[in-house]
């Protein structure tokens, strides 16, 4: 069975950093691919940033440079640094997770079978 858990959310001002941990059991190491999606109230879920099984990843325009998604391979773990943060990256931040995902499908919402509940960042300005 599958589970997908998400940590590390909090209240952050602009321009600091906060990292955020997504813990998932269930699958092999490195035999996964998981992304990072954000939502804010009345607005659909967005992708923010995505790593395939061979480690390569991807993101929005919106967070490069300032984001980093990685992969803790024999914990089952993916973290996404948030560094620069802007009042505009608050929301709720859901891991997704599935099997080996094609890299051009690593944003894609359906491309990921199992999700956890989601971790609030909010920050201010």
């Amino acid at each position: 069975q599958v589970q997908v858990v998400e940590s590390g959310g909090g209240s952050e001002q602009a321009g600091g950093s906060l990292r955020l941990t997504c813990t998932v059991s269930g699958f092999s190491w490195r035999t996964f691919s998981a992304a990072w999606f954000r939502q804010v109230p009345g607005k659909e879920r967005e992708a923010v940033a995505g790593i395939a099984g061979d480690d390569r990843t991807r993101y929005v325009d919106s967070v490069k440079g300032r984001f980093t998604v990685s992969r803790d391979g024999p914990k089952n773990t993916v973290y996404l640094q948030m560094n620069s943060l802007k009042p505009e990256d608050t929301a709720m931040y859901y891991c997704g997770a599935s099997g080996a995902t094609w890299w051009e499908l690593l944003l894609r919402e359906q491309s990921y079978k199992f999700w956890g509940q989601g971790t609030q960042v909010t920050v201010s300005s």
